[in-house]
């Protein structure tokens, strides 16, 4: 194994997941805005789940997002 590889490897996955995750949520907070389903203070329980089948691999991760 190629440890430098791998470590450029992952780190392009985490960059594009990174960047495509912000992407999604960003999008779902205006369309709720849109839709006045949010009042613009709320704290967001977000969980973003990383699985690798090849590995038996499944880890969650919990957080929040602040709107205010």
């Amino acid at each position: 194994m190629n440890n430098e590889t791998f470590n450029m490897s992952i780190r392009q996955f985490l960059k594009m997941a990174g960047i495509n995750s912000q992407r999604e949520i960003e999008q779902a907070v205006a369309r709720a805005n849109a839709n006045n389903t949010l009042k613009g203070n709320e704290h967001l329980p977000v969980k973003m789940t990383l699985s690798i089948d090849a590995l038996n691999l499944n880890v969650s991760f919990d957080g929040s997002i602040d709107l205010n």
